[in-house]
């Protein structure tokens, strides 16, 4: 069984997948949160001497434990407990281009800006045609 952290999934967690989009729901308030987690970075290594290429290395994030970037929800969970909140991935997406396309979607599909009923305060993007 794989280690997801806090985080339910309808799926098998997919390790191989760049990130999720997710919804953290307060189960006091029913208040949600939709929102987007990497689940790895790539880095570049500084230029070693006598090389012509910057070796690329791949390290996992926090995305087990991670509760969300809002304040305000962060502040609930604080005051509640992580054990009144569900955390649930809805979505894995294989890059950033779609992990972000994504997000977006979901927060325009459920109307965040428009209700009392979300944490989020801000849809926020710029993205451009996918090469395909």
């Amino acid at each position: 069984m794989i280690d997801s952290g806090h985080w339910i999934c309808d799926a098998e967690v997919d390790l191989d997948a760049f990130g999720f989009i997710y919804e953290i729901t307060n189960k006091i308030t029913n208040k949600k949160y939709i929102g987007k987690k990497q689940m790895i970075f790539k880095r570049r290594k500084k230029l070693r001497k006598g090389k012509v290429n910057r070796q690329v290395v791949t390290k996992e994030s926090d995305w087990k434990t991670y509760t969300g970037s809002n304040n305000d929800l962060n502040t609930d969970i604080k005051i509640h407990g992580k054990e009144s909140f569900e955390f649930k991935i809805l979505r894995f997406c294989k890059g950033k281009w779609e992990l972000s396309y994504y997000e977006v979607v979901e927060q325009i599909t459920r109307k965040v800006l428009l209700s009392n009923d979300y944490y989020n305060g801000i849809v926020s993007c710029k993205l451009c045609k996918r090469k395909i």
